[in-house]
């Protein structure tokens, strides 16, 4: 190849390299712009010492006696990322003054509605609180919190939008990213927005993502391979 050749071949090359960079960074760009956060009320079961997140909603869930059991309203991404209760679990302290009776079951509950931060325009978080919820044995949790949490508020696919009346309006809306949509509820779950393809939590773009823009970086090194082998 001669050196005039070898010119010409590099500023084609260039040139498509300059683009296929661009594409990337186009895409990743168009990744982190579709991340967004969702303002609501999640559900957490005690793990020990520590909250799990409910893999049930709790009109679902038959807690047993003994059960602890948490709520927390604040912004997030998805089930990854959602905020835990503030108050470890801790049956003992919450129904300490709740005495055992025949035909019924304690439950305790931490319902933590979240800091300034996380609260709707306009509104003030009340402050964190637990109750001990006396029911029958067959009761749920959305029973139990029905008991010492009320006025509860449902929307029409039955997720959680206000405990004890915090907040006054609003149910699962997008407060970061583009559009306005509801999330859809996660799997088995009452109170979460579902991850969109990837359950990180940092908001960048998925595994999905990555792979496409690899992909269109090899083909454009197979076509400069195939354009030096053509000259």
């Amino acid at each position: 190849m001669t050196r005039t050749s070898s010119a010409l071949l590099r500023t084609p090359v260039a040139g498509l390299l300059a683009v296929l960079l661009a594409a990337s960074a186009v895409l990743l760009g168009a990744g982190g712009a579709q991340a967004a956060g969702y303002r609501y009320w999640s559900f957490w079961e005690a793990d020990g010492t520590s909250w799990a997140y409910a893999t049930q909603g709790p009109s679902l869930v038959r807690p047993d006696d003994g059960t602890v059991q948490g709520f927390r309203f604040a912004v997030s991404e998805d089930s990854a990322d959602a905020d835990r209760p503030r108050r470890a679990p801790d049956f003992a302290a919450v129904c300490a003054d709740t005495p055992a009776k025949d035909g019924a079951k304690r439950v305790a509950l931490v319902i933590d509605p979240g800091t300034a931060e996380d609260a709707p325009d306009g509104e003030k978080p009340p402050a964190l609180r637990t109750a001990c919820a006396q029911v029958a044995p067959d009761a749920s949790s959305a029973e139990a919190l029905a008991s010492v949490a009320k006025p509860l508020r449902y929307d029409s696919s039955a997720m959680i939008c206000a405990i004890s009346g915090y907040p006054r309006t609003g149910c699962g809306e997008q407060v970061s990213g583009e559009g306005s949509e509801k999330p859809s509820e996660a799997p088995s779950a009452s109170s979460a927005p579902a991850a969109d393809g990837d359950s990180g939590s940092g908001g960048g773009p998925s595994a999905g993502l990555l792979v496409g823009i690899g992909a269109v970086l090899l083909l454009g090194v197979a076509a400069v391979f195939q354009a030096r082998r053509r000259r």
